[in-house]
C-alpha cells in the first residue's frame, strides 16, 4: 500500500480512498495508491511552509550533506528501486538499473555539488555604489513529474528545488508510483528534516490542479503532456507563479547520406524505440536523404523486426510494456489513423499477446510506418509510443522545413560528416536541444527543455538553481 508523505510521516490519504495500481506486464493490480485530493495538498502545504523557516536558513553544506545521504541510499536499494519501477511502468529491468535509478542518483549527487559553485553577480558603477544580487529560496514549490522515467524525473525536480533552500510539495504520476514512496522512505531514513519534501499521491485532477492553485506555492515544475502543462500554465499564471514547463515532443531524426551509417544505423533503433518509444526525446519522424532511403528501410527494418518485445523481467528483452491499457489504446488508435491516412506499416503495428506471466500484459510491435506526407496528423501529433515514421528528403532545406513543421522543439537529431552543415542545420532546428551524430548524451550542466509547445523555461545545471532561487539586488552607495 502506498502513502502519503507529509511532514515526514507516512500517512493514509484525509478521505481514506485509494485506487487500484497495475503492473502493465501482467494487465493487473499489483497495489493501492491513495486517492488524495486538496485536502492532503492543504496539509503538505502547511508542513512545508512551517519547514521553510529552518531549511531556508540551513547552511548550504548541511543541505548538500543531505542530498549525498539521499543519494547513497538510492545507491544502495538501486536493486529493490528498479524492479519497482519495473513493475510499475512496464520498460525492461535491465533499463532501469542501468539508467533510470543511477540517474536518480546522480541527481542528487550533482546538484548537491553545484550549489557550491553557484555565484552571484557584482557590479561597480563608477566608483560610486555596488550593485550586488543575492539569490534566495522562493518558499514552498510544487513539482509534478510524468511516468515515463518516474525516479529519474521526480528527482530530477526535487533535487534542486531543496539544495536551494526551498521546501516542496512533490505530486508523482499516478500510473508509477512505487519509486517515489521508496524515496519517503530513504528521506525518513536519511533524517530529512519534517516538512521539507511531502509527496502527495493521486490523480492530477485533483492533486496536479489543487497544487497549481494553491496560493501559498510559489512556483511549479511540471514535465508531461502539453494540454496538460496549458492547464496548469492557465492557472497559475495569473496568481504570478514561477513556471517550469517541459512539454511533448515530435523530435525529427535527419540523417544524411555522408553519416556514420552502422553506427547512424544503431544508435536510431535506441532513439526510436529506447523505453517503448516513451521518451519526450526520441526520435519519431526519421527523415533520410533520397539516395540512401532506399537502402536505411531495408536496414533498419530488419534490425527493428529482431528486436525483442517481452517480459521486462528477462535481461534479453529490447522492449517491455505499455503503462497502461488506456495508452496503449492510444497508440494502436494512432497506427490505424496512420493507415487511414495512406500510410503504409513496413514491420510491426499490432498489438502482442505474450504467453505465461505477461499473457494479459500489454504490449506493442515496433512500428515502422512510411508513405505519410509530412503535415498529416500522424507526422505533426504527439504518439509516445513504439511508433516512427520514415520521410524521404532531397535537400537540406527540404529536411529543415519538414523537421520544423509541427507545434513542437523539443529536441533534434542530425547525422552527418560534415561538420559546417551539422552546424548549420543546428542553428536552423526550432528546438531546444539538438544531437549531432549522438542521441541521449546528457551533461547535467546544460540547460534542457524546449521551444515552441514543448515548453518553457530550462532545467538542468546553473538554469535549475536559478529558477528555484528570486533574484535581489541591493545597492550600496560608497
Amino acid at each position: 500500500m502506498v502513502k502519503n508523505y507529509i511532514n515526514g510521516e507516512l500517512v493514509e490519504p484525509v478521505s481514506g480512498k485509494y485506487f487500484d495500481n497495475y503492473d502493465p506486464a501482467e494487465g493487473e493490480v499489483c497495489g493501492v495508491v491513495p486517492d488524495s485530493d486538496s485536502a492532503d495538498v492543504n496539509l503538505a502545504v502547511k508542513a512545508a511552509l512551517e519547514a521553510f523557516k529552518s531549511w531556508s536558513v540551513t547552511p548550504v553544506e548541511e543541505r548538500s550533506d543531505m542530498m549525498m545521504k539521499i543519494a547513497s541510499l538510492i545507491e544502495r536499494d538501486l536493486g529493490e528501486l528498479a524492479r519497482a519501477e519495473c513493475v510499475d511502468n512496464g520498460k525492461p529491468l535491465t533499463l532501469a538499473r542501468t539508467v533510470d535509478i543511477p540517474r536518480a542518483v546522480k541527481n542528487f549527487e550533482f546538484f548537491a555539488h553545484a550549489i557550491h559553485g553557484f555565484a552571484s553577480e557584482s557590479h561597480s558603477t563608477d566608483n560610486r555604489a555596488i550593485n550586488y544580487t543575492l539569490r534566495q529560496p522562493i518558499g514552498v514549490v510544487g513539482a509534478i513529474s510524468p511516468w515515463n522515467l518516474p525516479l529519474y524525473l521526480f528527482t530530477w525536480k526535487i533535487a534542486p528545488a531543496l539544495i536551494t533552500g526551498n521546501t516542496a510539495v512533490a505530486k508523482p504520476s499516478e500510473l508509477t508510483p512505487m519509486t517515489a514512496y521508496h524515496l519517503s522512505e530513504l528521506c525518513r531514513e536519511a533524517g530529512l528534516p519534517k516538512g521539507v519534501l511531502n509527496i502527495v499521491h493521486g490523480y492530477g485532477q485533483k492533486v496536479g490542479r489543487a497544487i497549481s492553485q494553491h496560493p501559498d506555492i510559489k512556483a511549479i515544475t511540471f514535465t508531461g503532456g502539453t494540454k496538460t502543462g496549458a492547464d496548469i500554465a492557465s492557472v497559475a499564471a495569473p496568481m504570478f507563479k514561477k513556471l517550469s514547463l517541459e512539454l511533448g515532443g515530435k523530435n525529427p531524426n535527419i540523417i544524411f547520406a555522408d553519416c556514420n551509417y552502422e553506427e547512424m544505423l544503431n544508435t536510431t533503433v535506441l532513439s526510436s524505440f529506447r523505453n517503448q518509444g516513451e521518451i519526450c526525446l526520441c526520435g519519431s519522424r526519421i527523415l533520410i536523404e533520397k539516395s540512401i532511403y532506399e537502402k536505411f528501410k531495408k536496414d533498419f527494418a530488419a534490425k527493428v523486426k529482431a528486436l525483442k518485445v517481452g517480459d521486462p523481467f528477462e535481461h534479453d528483452t529490447d522492449q517491455g510494456a505499455i503503462v497502461s491499457k488506456e495508452h496503449m489504446e492510444k497508440i494502436l488508435s494512432y497506427i490505424q489513423l496512420a493507415k487511414d491516412e495512406g500510410g503504409t506499416i513496413l514491420c510491426g503495428g499490432n498489438r502482442i499477446e505474450l504467453e505465461g506471466r505477461c499473457k494479459n500484459g500489454w504490449f506493442i510491435e515496433p512500428t515502422l510506418i512510411e508513405g505519410l506526407p509530412y503535415n498529416c496528423r500522424t507526422n505533426r501529433e504527439e504518439i509516445f509510443g513504439p511508433v516512427v515514421t520514415l520521410i524521404p528528403f532531397e535537400t537540406e532545406e527540404g529536411a529543415l522545413m519538414m523537421a520544423n513543421s509541427t507545434e513542437y522543439g523539443l529536441a533534434s537529431i542530425i547525422w552527418t560528416n560534415n561538420i559546417t552543415r551539422a552546424h548549420r542545420a543546428a542553428s536552423k532546428l526550432q528546438s531546444g536541444i539538438v544531437w549531432i551524430n549522438c542521441w541521449m548524451e546528457r551533461d547535467l550542466r546544460t540547460p534542457f527543455g524546449g521551444m515552441k509547445s514543448s515548453g518553457m523555461g530550462r532545467e538542468g545545471g546553473m538554469e535549475a538553481l536559478r529558477f528555484f532561487t528570486e533574484p535581489k539586488n541591493v545597492c550600496v552607495k560608497l
